[in-house]
């Protein structure tokens, strides 16, 4: 199979990765923070969720820095886009910046 095509599907494959790591761990922080049991599942999530990244690392990287990299690269843009996604709007976060500023 041609190199960039194995490149480009890493790439792909990190950001599924990414996109499962980074997701799951916004969902469970908001359903952590209202459980009353929070530490189980902070810690049960950093368990399935960093088992699920390593396996997939090591799977899509087989013995090859350049697949590992090109991984890394979409895991990383996964972050991004999840940090984009999950971001409250302009108009929540103006009214929580005028709150902060209001010391006592």
């Amino acid at each position: 199979m041609n190199e960039t095509l194995l490149l480009m599907l890493a790439c792909a494959a990190g950001g599924g990765l990414g996109a499962v790591f980074f997701g799951g761990l916004w969902w469970t922080v908001r359903k952590g923070v209202s459980s009353k049991q929070s530490a189980l599942w902070f810690f049960t999530s950093l368990l399935v969720r960093m088992s699920i990244a390593l396996a997939g690392f090591y799977f899509i990287g087989r013995g090859h820095w350049e697949r590992l990299v090109a991984c890394l690269l979409g895991f990383v843009l996964a972050r991004l886009t999840v940090i984009c996604l999950t971001r409250p709007s302009r108009s929540n976060q103006t009214c929580l910046a005028q709150e902060a500023s209001h010391a006592p």
